[in-house]
């Protein structure tokens, strides 16, 4: 990547690009903005022009929305298809928008058939059919066929641009095959071995065609054991089997396990790096979390999750209502229970994290369930233990009442241990229910912690005598 921090700043020069965290700086994003204002095309092209894709695509990330559409006029042939492959996808949207279905279909050509799949999917289905009517048929085919496959599938994340040859060669041939096929793909880790079928027999690396004797046969080289991607497997689990089995790239198989296509593990970085921050955002209940996603669209996916919030606070809440009288004698109470929420609530979602990273990487399973549980618990009345013992001292020495202390220790272990066990139930039973186990478990966690917690708490306040129901 090109990278002009050392340069000197003077009026003439243009300012550093890129900071000592290779992110570009803000006056030079402010310089770019000034010359596309002024409408100097030329200089707006001097000072882009040696940027990586990706900083170009963060160059439109950073600028306000209503100024995305000149910079793009203003940088002409330098918003290049692999920046649009490298942009946020809000982002993306809006540049798209205002261009024409044969500009679309022209970035799409150039690009590997998963980016351009990504660019066409969002579209919607009278523009998708304009961008398809624009490439040429092989393209539109291999286009179409991606589209028919579920979103965040195999099929959707694929490359079809593989090297595949009989397993009748020898080296020799092989090399002299890839010489002499300039239209094979220019970028592979591996050549996928098949039988007449066109099924998957093994691979060969690179490394090892380059190593041994041209008339060595590719059979007696290649690993016949390999990791075959499902067309129709979801990208989440296909990321793990790539962690498991420390892959660089797998072939993709259709139902009949023809070889179709392969994924490369740069794919699969983005969707490690996709499901985590989607399960970290559907835990807190914020939605795609995406700082360039329409304001409404930001708005509809919180707003519901907070009235969510509402209903189960209310839950909590009429507990304390009943509690009413009970907390009018000993003002003490009022004061000690948000403690005994709060405690237990952070308790729940210690181990919900944990539970749903489990569930996630496939390390919580259906045959160590039990034994999670059981581990679970144990750290829960460890913690409850402990932090009992502490506040049950502290408020008996602040309050001089050494029984108001015992009963809040008595409550804080019950609503720990309780808020462990939630913390690992709700996202399993999620979890074998079908659903996201991170999509609610925030709210079933919290409400089960708060009302317990008051229920525990102000139940053993009348039951030592202290206070009358």
């Amino acid at each position: 990547m090109t990278e002009l921090t050392d340069a000197p700043e003077t009026d003439d020069v243009a300012p550093p690009r890129l900071d000592e965290d290779n992110r570009l700086t803000d006056k030079f994003v402010r310089s770019v903005s000034e010359a596309v204002d002024d409408g100097d095309a030329n200089l707006a092209q001097e000072l882009v022009n040696p940027l990586h894709n990706a900083d170009i695509a963060d160059l439109f990330e950073l600028i306000d929305e209503d100024e995305r559409a000149p910079l793009a006029e203003a940088l002409g042939d330098l918003v290049s298809a692999d920046v649009l492959s490298e942009m946020n996808e809000h982002v993306r949207e809006d540049l798209i928008e205002i261009l024409e279905p044969g500009q679309i279909a022209d970035f799409a050509e150039q690009l590997e058939t998963d980016d351009a799949v990504a660019i066409i999917e969002d579209l919607e289905e009278n523009e998708q059919q304009a961008v398809l009517a624009e490439l040429d048929d092989e393209d539109r085919a291999v286009i179409e066929s991606a589209l028919t496959y579920p979103e965040e599938s195999a099929g959707r994340i694929m490359q079809r641009d593989l090297v595949a040859v009989p397993e009748h060669m020898n080296v020799g041939q092989l090399i002299d095959y890839l010489r002499e096929h300039r239209d094979l793909t220019t970028e592979f880790w591996e050549v996928y071995v098949v039988d007449p079928s066109h099924k998957p027999v093994g691979t060969c690396q690179l490394s090892w065609i380059l190593r041994v004797p041209r008339d060595i046969a590719v059979a007696d080289i290649m690993k016949r054991e390999q990791t075959l991607i499902p067309v129709d497997m979801d990208q989440e689990e296909v990321a793990l089997r790539f962690q498991k089995y420390n892959l660089i790239s797998a072939a993709v198989v259709n139902e009949d396990g023809r070889l179709i296509g392969m994924i490369t593990v740069d794919d699969i970085l983005h969707i490690v790096e996709d499901e985590a921050s989607e399960d970290v955002l559907l835990l807190s209940g914020a939605g795609e979390g995406d700082i360039n996603e329409p304001i409404r669209d930001s708005y509809k996916s919180r707003v519901r999750w907070l009235i969510a919030n509402l209903a189960t606070a209310m839950v909590a809440s009429f507990v304390i209502s009943i509690f009413g009288a009970a907390i009018e004698q000993m003002v003490a109470l009022a004061v000690l229970m948000p403690i005994v929420a709060s405690i237990g609530g952070n308790a729940g979602t210690q181990t919900m994290a944990v539970s749903v990273r489990a569930l996630a990487m496939n390390e919580l399973t259906r045959s160590n369930t039990r034994r999670i549980i059981v581990r679970e618990f144990r750290i829960a009345v460890l913690n409850g233990g402990t932090i009992a013992v502490l506040i049950g001292i502290g408020t008996g020495l602040i309050f001089a009442n050494p029984m108001l202390g015992g009963v809040i220790a008595a409550a804080m272990l019950i609503n720990i241990v309780i808020a462990g066990f939630a913390g690992i139930f709700v996202p399993v039973m999620l979890e074998r229910m079908n659903q996201d186990p991170a999509l609610a478990s925030s709210v079933f966690v919290t409400m089960i912690t708060d009302t317990m917690g008051f229920l525990a708490f102000l139940s053993l306040a009348v039951a030592s005598g202290m206070v009358s129901f």
